[in-house]
């Protein structure tokens, strides 16, 4: 059950990662969760997704750190269903925050990614929010608040080799959360997108891949704080706008970077 008296975020992209960190954070705060990840292979992504037992590790590990229950649920983010699935999983309750995560990269040129690669980075990155958006910002509007937190990319600030996709996709993102913000003018719901640099996890290993670098510690050389960021980091971002101290954003792109787009 989800606690009655406590806010409830829908989170995707839970399993790991920032999404799983920002599942926690919330958790420390008593929020109520309803966490969502596909939990399957993404072809043709070369790198290993997180299973169905990675959710349920996360979801246990909120329930130890506060939360005020918590529910998952297993989906695509980008099927059409999506908004249905998170209605059921809502059972009738309004979430307070829906923060889009799930993600995926793939690497090749710009001109040379197939067609394949475009499907899945555009269904997941850009679709994935689009979809949490329609499952839960009706009702926050009719509640006349609530908070909507996409986690896009630096990559969709600025160039980057063999990125054209993930680029193109995540910067899509920022347009649509932008465009959502003006659609939500004076609803009392707030659009933010949070655009992280190198942050440790399963998708800069693979990132690391793409470049034909030894590990993904050798990313900290591009970003002023000269270090990795850690999940937690963006989680805290993510974790501010969707407290009373982030009232005042609507229609930001904020990066945590480390520097990396100075």
């Amino acid at each position: 059950m989800l606690g009655e008296n406590a806010p409830i975020a829908v989170i995707t992209g839970a399993a790991r990662g920032i999404g799983a960190a920002t599942a926690l954070r919330l958790a420390r705060d008593g929020w109520a969760l309803l966490l969502i990840d596909a939990c399957r292979p993404q072809p043709p992504i070369p790198y290993g997704m997180p299973d169905p037992d990675d959710l349920e590790a996360v979801a246990d590990a909120c329930l130890r750190q506060g939360a005020a229950g918590v529910r998952t649920r297993i989906a695509d983010v980008g099927d059409p269903g999506l908004p249905a699935l998170v209605r059921a999983g809502l059972a009738g309750r309004t979430p307070a925050a829906a923060i889009a995560v799930a993600g995926v990269i793939h690497g090749a040129d710009a001109w040379a990614t197939s067609d394949d690669a475009w499907d899945v980075l555009l269904r997941v990155n850009l679709h994935g929010v689009r979809r949490l958006a329609e499952a839960t910002v009706p009702a926050m509007i009719a509640a006349g608040t609530g908070r909507f937190v996409a986690v896009a990319s630096a990559a969709g600030l600025r160039g980057m080799r063999k990125l054209g996709a993930y680029s193109a996709a995540k910067a899509a993102v920022i347009g649509y959360v932008r465009a959502l913000a003006a659609d939500l003018d004076g609803t009392g719901v707030t659009a933010n997108a949070i655009c992280p640099g190198s942050t440790r996890g399963a998708m800069l290993e693979a990132s690391a891949a793409i470049y034909g670098l030894p590990d993904q510690e050798r990313f900290a050389e591009q970003q002023l704080a000269r270090r990795l960021l850690e999940p937690a980091e963006i989680a805290e971002a993510i974790h501010w706008l969707c407290s009373p101290a982030g009232s005042g954003c609507t229609g930001a792109v904020i990066p945590v970077d480390g520097g990396l787009t100075v």
